[in-house]
């Protein structure tokens, strides 16, 4: 594997906008375009109050850490942990200005309800991987938190699930190297995609941007 600095490794974030579509994975971390729109909106709202480091929390034998950043140099990726407990336990680790030993248990917050996908564990269990490499222990669950249903849906992190994770990884880091963003395909997905303007999938299933533009240029609008 190429060895890069840290502000050269992969967004976390990015692993949930690839597995819903590559391109917009490419434009977003690639090209770097964005748009809002409602959902993107409400989603970074809720991200906000998660992520707020102002607010700590000990509950009992629960330490809860928010907006935590973290780094995996193994999988190069880095990222920001909505929320982080430690729950206090005899195999967990050591903790800086806390007495006893904690296992980490990561809950990511989403709006919405749960997907078909698998975008949100994935993007759970890599941030788990993080987790692991940094403090050297095992973090074998998670949560997701949805705002619709506003209930956290345990995720078990087992061997297919990081396998994955590895697999997705390593497809974005091949991209992101080339430069390339992959073609349209026009979904179901599309018509709540942000980037829908900019992406142009009713467009690039019609023609191809370079033919678009090379008609355009000419004056040729109208050709197919």
């Amino acid at each position: 594997m190429t060895e890069l600095t840290e502000d050269e490794y992969l967004a976390l974030s990015g692993i949930q906008h690839f597995v819903f579509c590559r391109r917009q994975w490419a434009l977003i971390h690639i090209e770097q375009q964005w748009a809002e729109n409602l959902r993107t909106v409400e989603g970074d709202l809720l991200h906000r109050r998660a992520h707020d480091e102002t607010q700590t929390e000990s509950r009992g034998d629960t330490l809860i850490a928010r907006g935590l950043r973290v780094v995996s140099h193994r999988l190069q990726v880095q990222g920001v942990c909505d929320v982080v407990e430690f729950h206090r336990d005899p195999a967990g680790v050591t903790l800086a200005g806390q007495e006893g030993t904690w296992l980490p248990y990561p809950v990511e917050y989403k709006r919405g309800a749960p997907k078909p996908s698998d975008a949100d564990e994935l993007q759970l269990c890599s941030q788990a991987m993080c987790l692991e490499e940094m403090l050297l222990c095992d973090v074998p669950e998670g949560s997701l938190f949805y705002g619709e249903p506003r209930r956290r849906v345990r995720v078990a992190l087992d061997a297919a699930l990081r396998w994955r994770v590895e697999a997705i990884l390593k497809e974005m880091r091949a991209l992101y190297a080339r430069g390339h963003t992959p073609k349209a395909k026009p979904g179901k997905g599309c018509a709540a995609c942000s980037l829908k303007d900019l992406c142009l999938p009713r467009l690039t299933k019609l023609q191809s941007p370079a033919a678009y533009l090379r008609a355009h240029l000419s004056g040729e609008e109208d050709a197919p």
